[in-house]
This record gives C-alpha cells, structure tokens and sequence, in this order.
C-alpha cells in the first residue's frame, strides 16, 4: 500500500541548477543563476524605460526566488544536519502561506474574470501558470534534497523512520499498542456516497483518501472514503525499545494505513494514498460595515477555516481516477495539483529538529550580549537622559526593552505608557505582563493592539481582552489600516519637567523573535521625536488629524512622498556634483512609483545599493536604465528583518530606522514609521558598520541578476565576509 511504504530516493524528476548542494567548509560558493524561464519577460535593446511592464519582476516570482534561497540553505553542506532540515521545514511552511494569501488572491482575480495586466505584463492566469511551473521545479529539488541526502545522513546520525514491518517482535508489539490505545480512538473514517456528501478537508490537514470494496449480492461494490491524520498526535511516533545510540520513529499516516481494516471491518482496502489541501486564509473584512472591529475579525476566523480550496498536494502514484474524483469534489484544476514524491506537510519536521542532544547537529548556542554601555545599568531612564542608546538584535540582548518597561512599570515617577503592538510571544509576554503590572500600579496605560497581524489574530484579541480587563486603554486600529509601527513611550515626571522616553524597533515587540530576526532598537529622548509620537498616539486614540510631522516619517500619511522626495533630492545633488547615494536593507521593494524614482535616480547618476531579503521588482544592472543600481539577498542562520535607509544628502547623511518596507501596503494602507537616527556615532555605526557590513556579505548573500535570478556573491580565492558570524564576535565586545 503505497501510503504505508517509505518515500522513495529515485524518480523526483524535474531539475534545477540553482539549487544544488553547495561545497563543504573551504570551498568558495559557487555560482548558481537559475535555467529557468525568467521571472520578467526580457528587455529588448534599447527599450529600457520605467514604464516598460518588461522592467519589472514579477513579485510572484521574484517570492518565489526568495523561498528557493532559503531551499539553498538546506543544500548548503556547511550547515549542520539538523539547520538544513529546519531550512527545509521553513520552505514549506514559506509554501503553505503563499498559497494561502499570494495564489488564494491570484485565484480571486481569475474567479472575478480580471483581465488586468500586473506591473510586470500577466494576467492573472498567465501568473498561475506561470507560479505553477515555476514551483514544480522548485518542489522536485527540494523533495530530491530531502530523499537523498538529508534522510540518509539522519540515518547515518542514528535517526531512522522506519516500517513496523521492519521492527524487531517486542518493538512491532509496543507501536501496535500505540495505535490501539493512542491512535484508534481519534480516528473518524468518513464514507463518501449518495448518503454522504464529500466532506470538509480542514486546512493543511493530511488526510488518506481510501478506496474500498464490499461483496454484495449482486457482485463487488467499489466505495471512497476519508480518513484523517489526526494533527492532535505526534506526526513521528517515536519506537522502543531502538538499539542503543538510535532513534526510531514510525510514521503516523503509515501506522493508519496499515490498519485500516480495523477501520472498515468487513471491507477490502484495495488502495490507500495521502493528500493535503491548501486554503484561502486571508482575512475578508468589510471593515467599513463593522460596528466592532473585534466581533468582525473573530467573525471572520471562524469563516477562515472554510476558505476555497486553492491547492491540492497527493503522494506519488495516486491512480488517475482518485486524483480526478479529488480535484472535481474541491473544484479545482490540473494548475492546482501537485504531486509528493515522499513526505508531505514538511513543517513537521521540527518533532526531529528538536530532539534533545544531538548538539553538533546544530549552530553553537549563543548568548545575546549586553551591550558595554548598559551593562549593569539599573536606571534606564537616566541613560537615556546622557544620550540615545541603540540595539542590534539578536547578537544584543532584548532584555533591555523589558526592563524599560518592567522599570516604568514600577517607577512612581512615570505618569503614562503608551504602547503599539502587532506581535507578541503570546502566553506569558514579558511586555504584555509588564504593561498590565503598570496599569495595576495606577499608571495611564494606553495600548494599540493590531487585531489584524495575519496568524496572530486569535492570540491578538485574547492579549486585548486581558488588558482590558486590567483597566488599560485598547484601541484596534484604524479601519483599513493595520497598524504595523512599533513604538513604546513612557511619560516621566523628572526633576526638570515632564520627559517622553521613546523606543522605536524595526521589529515586533516579541523576546522569542529577537533571538533569531535581526532588528534594529533606538531609545531617545529627544523633545521633537517624542511631539511627533504623541501626535501619532493622538491620531490612533482619538480624532486628531495629522498631516505632518517634523522628524518622524509616517505611513501613511508622509512616508511616500518624504522617501519619494529623498530619491529625487539625491538626483539633484548627484547633478549639481555634491555627493549623492541611497543605500536600504529592506524585506520587500514591490512599489512601483518606489521602483520608477530609484530608475530615474540611478540614470541621473546616484550610486544605489539595496539589501532586499526577499521579493523585489526591480532590475538592477539594465543599461540606461538601472546600471547603478546593485542588489543583494541575505538568507542565513538569522532572518534578516530590520530596515534601514540611509540618504546621501550632499554631505548630510539622513540615516532612518523604520517598519516599513517600500512596498504599497507598507506605504498606503498601514501605520508604519521611519526614525531619524540623529546621534552621529550611532548613525555611522547603523550605516557603515552595520549596513555597510551586509554590502560586503559573501557567505550568504546573492546579488540579483537583470533577469530576474540570482547567484552567489562569493568568489574563488577570496576571503569570506560572514557579516552574521562577525555581528556575533562582535556583540560581546561592543
């Protein structure tokens, strides 16, 4: 029964040379430019113009490159075992969201029979299409990766998924009494017939599709049926006794389908195979009809769990009829099926990445350091006093957000706090306990939480509801907007009059996160940054209408055309020959009036360099187009998260932390902020030593190529610059 068998290391099909196993430690990286069709439709000579649909990457594409980055983590050798399987399992929970969100809208637009262009020249359709056969590619090399190399060195490191066929007596009877006493009882088979409707699939639930066979009077009847793989139980059930020094474990869709005649007694299993399906998970708020913004959105979770199907994953070798029988029931098509040449729902993976031991398996520990100068601080608020304060994280510790917190929580000096939050840890939040411990202690407490933070909603309005309770001020946001921002202001009494002490993150107020995204923290006092965040606290509480801002950059009422002014103002300086330059790390460049200014600045003669993590629409390197323009990626052991923008200026650098990326939501539709860094030494640490250092990455960066693709950065016979690695050498040191 092909559901009960181990997957198979031969016959992936498809392949793809830019994901292919990189060298061990000491060879140079290679080069890997992608064969594949490229994600824009070419530039025909002498066409280059910002209007071109051809000038532009497809952000599909381009989304789909990025994830395909982080598949060439999982290949690289100089990752440890367990690193590249939690590269792999990133992968595909990457997957499951972007089909999701990105493919569920693209499905929209097709159902709604939009006819429109992208700004890279696809329909919709053509974009399906075009994501499908793209995603093929990709899905045969990592299962490929997986089959071949990965299971056989956990095997090799004593980690074995193994058949109960294959166990020893005593080992085979212990995992029958799992199934009897653990498994059996949660299983529900569910028949499909005229008496019984094709059930609901949950989302991203595995599920056996089975076929059966009764013996009638009138000959054999053939009958469909359903069984779940319940997500309540470990997905790898792990075997004992296992020889010493090994771990075994069975898998629990193959212990099913192994007694799935205790399921159907009476009847024949003929055939038994899994299947996975994907759904439209994306919110559909019709915010402007809600009365209460937190009824619409647990309304609206409720109706999440029964989005349109929009994928459907099946294991390899599922007869033609079953597949068909399948896509017609959740009423998609040929595009929406892919087939699993071995284990489906990959994010499980994490049950063996963190198996106890095993620690040359996996990246040396490290401790966040303190930096020096806070370093047995135990008033934040009068260092701060001396001058602004900056964080880098992880490689520095976020235990100094809490204690800014945790410190006006207690102090009787603090009259109010102020707070945004978008992502918290969830259960037992530092900051959370902190700001209800401040409200208890009688301070003003006024939080805005974002009830919208796609996946979080449910832990966001739980988080609300608790503080409300505790008498702090929630408020959900605008309507429309979703509140992304991340800022903390604590109102002092001091000696001298009242104070507002500020930090501005890149990063969710979350201490879990800070240990593996890299952000960015500032703590200021500065009086004009503090008017200006009282003024955004005022828009978000109450009716005030701002329009300006003096230091502040906000989304979205002034970002845009303030980072749309930077651009131009650089082109002016580089044509009058005063210095001019734009350099930004950023998660995402997809906006297209972003996009077209940068065109026009780098043929107006300003030198750009970019770090974008992940999906950008921009060609760099096109002859009289975007020559100047020089883009990287940086996946690596940490998920590089923080934004920065640094403006040339003619000589007065403008140096900003910020939310946002340079993306139409970011900029059009939530509450993102930019901070000027205004200190000089901490303005020239974020810009040279910081920024600076990511422009010369080499061991995990890839330049974007003018197709579309990237390759590797790394050359022969030349030093690596493993900027993560030096961020960390140098964190204890700073």
């Amino acid at each position: 029964m092909p559901a009960s068998s181990l997957a198979s290391p031969e016959g992936s099909g498809g392949d793809r040379a830019g994901l292919r196993e990189q060298p061990g430690a000491g060879s140079p990286p290679q080069k890997s430019p992608s064969p594949m069709l490229s994600p824009t439709k070419p530039l025909q000579k002498g066409s280059a113009s910002a209007d071109d649909p051809a000038s532009f990457v497809s952000r599909e594409l381009s989304w789909l490159e990025f994830n395909d980055r982080v598949l060439e983590e999982a290949i690289d050798r100089r990752n440890p075992l367990f690193e590249r399987l939690k590269f792999v399992s990133i992968y595909e929970t990457n997957l499951d969201e972007f089909f999701m969100i990105r493919v569920a809208a693209i499905k929209q637009q097709i159902d709604a029979q939009v006819v429109r262009r992208s700004e890279d020249g696809r329909t919709p359709t053509e974009h399906l299409i075009a994501v499908s056969e793209r995603l093929r590619r990709s899905k045969a090399a990592q299962m490929r990766l997986l089959n071949e190399r990965l299971m056989p060195a956990l095997e090799r490191r004593g980690i074995r998924i193994v058949r109960v066929d294959d166990l020893e007596d005593e080992a085979q009877a212990n995992i029958e009494r799992t199934f009897d006493e653990r498994v059996f009882p949660v299983l529900t088979p569910l028949a499909v017939d005229s008496g019984h409707p094709f059930p609901y699939i949950s989302n991203l639930s595995l599920s056996l599709a089975v076929e059966l066979e009764e013996s009638t009077s009138d000959g054999v009847a053939l009958h469909f049926a359903r069984v779940k793989i319940p997500a309540t139980l470990p997905r790898f059930i792990s075997v004992e006794p296992s020889p010493e020094g090994e771990r075994r474990f069975v898998l629990l869709e193959n212990l099913i389908a192994r007694h799935l005649g205790a399921l159907f007694p009476g009847m024949i299993v003929r055939e038994a195979y899994l299947f996975r399906v994907t759904r439209d998970a994306d919110l559909d708020l019709q915010e402007d009809e809600a009365d209460d913004l937190l009824e619409a959105i647990e309304s609206e979770l409720q109706r999440r769990r029964f989005g349109e199907p929009v994928r459907l994953e099946i294991e390899r070798g599922m007869p033609e009829y079953m597949r068909e029988f399948l896509l017609k029931s959740l009423d998609l098509h040929d595009v929406d099926c892919y087939e699993i040449d071995g284990l489906m729902a990959l994010g499980d993976l994490r049950q063996l990445i963190e198996l106890p031991g095993y620690a040359e398996l996996r990246n040396a520990e490290f401790s966040p350091a303190i930096p020096r100068r806070l370093r047995g601080v135990t008033d934040l608020f009068a260092l701060i006093r001396e001058g602004d304060v900056l964080l880098h994280h992880p490689y520095q510790s976020f235990d100094p957000v809490v204690q800014f917190l945790q410190q006006a929580a207690d102090d009787e000096r603090v009259l109010a706090i102020k707070a945004t939050l978008y992502r918290t840890s969830g259960s037992g939040s530092p900051i959370v306990r902190a700001l209800l411990e401040a409200a208890e202690n009688g301070k003003q407490v006024a939080v805005v939480i974002e009830l919208k933070a796609r996946f979080d909603e449910q832990s966001n309005i739980e988080w609300a509801r608790r503080l409300e309770r505790a008498g702090v001020h929630v408020v959900y946001g605008f309507p429309g907007l979703k509140v992304h921002g991340k800022v903390l202001m604590v109102i002092r009494e001091d000696e001298d009059g009242l104070r507002r002490y500020l930090h501005f993150g890149t990063g969710n107020y979350n201490e879990k996160t800070a240990r593996f995204y890299t952000d960015l923290g500032l703590f200021t006092c500065r009086p004009t940054l503090g008017a200006d965040t009282l003024s955004l606290f005022n828009a978000l509480t109450g009716y005030s209408k701002v329009t300006d801002f003096d230091d502040l950059l906000v989304a979205p009422m002034t970002m845009r055309r303030e980072v749309l002014a930077r651009i131009d103002r650089e082109t002016e300086h580089a044509r009058a020959g005063r210095p001019a330059g734009i350099r930004a790390k950023l998660n995402a460049l997809t906006d297209l009036e972003i996009a077209r200014a940068l065109y026009r600045a780098s043929q107006g003669g300003v030198e750009i360099d970019l770090v974008v993590r992940g999906m950008c629409v921009l060609r760099p390197g096109v002859p009289g187009l975007s020559e100047r323009i020089r883009i990287r990626s940086i996946v690596g052991r940490f998920l590089e998260h923080s934004r920065i923008y640094v403006f040339e200026n003619g000589g007065e650098r403008e140096v900003y932390l910020s939310s946002a990326d340079w993306m139409g939501r970011s900029l059009d539709r939530r509450v993102e902020l930019a901070v000027p860094v205004q200190d000089p030494a901490l303005a020239e640490t974020v810009d040279r030593r910081i920024l600076g250092l990511l422009l010369r990455e080499t061991a995990k960066s890839r330049e974007l190529l003018p197709d579309g693709t990237y390759r590797r950065v790394g050359q022969p016979n030349r030093p690596t610059v493993d900027a993560q690695r030096l961020f960390l050498a140098k964190s204890h040191h700073n």
